[in-house]
């Protein structure tokens, strides 16, 4: 269940470099919806890696490459023809990072663990 979950985690890290570097077709009529999506995103992530290292030094080590992934994004936009860097996107990044971290077990349940319990695997 580890590689599933860990799988899952990078294919979330593949769409948001996907998604931060493309021409996207749909724009929301919502000012600054964009910034949402950055912050829902982000936050995400962090609370999907967060399911699985729990101590406080690994989390802070998420955060940062979390965070630094967020910079890098902004700093390729800015190769893009279609795409630009903004600050309050990192802003939004930032934001989501630490909202993820927040809301991250103990304060909301751990649905890896829960999801192993439900399933363990087979018995060797």
């Amino acid at each position: 269940m580890r590689k599933l979950w860990l799988g899952g985690g990078w294919l979330i890290v593949a769409a948001i470099v996907y998604f931060s570097l493309v021409k996207l077709a749909v724009d929301s009529d919502i000012q600054g919806g964009d910034k949402l999506g950055h912050l829902l995103a982000y936050g995400g992530l962090m609370l999907w890696w967060s399911q699985l290292y729990l101590s406080r030094i690994a989390r802070l080590q998420l955060a940062l490459a979390f965070i630094a992934l967020g910079g890098a994004m902004e700093l390729a936009q800015g190769l893009t023809p279609d795409r630009y860097p903004e600050w309050l996107d990192l802003a939004a990044n930032t934001a989501g990072v630490l909202l993820g971290w927040l809301a991250a077990p103990p304060r909301l349940p751990n649905f890896y663990q829960r999801l192993t319990a439900a399933f363990p695997g087979r018995p060797r």
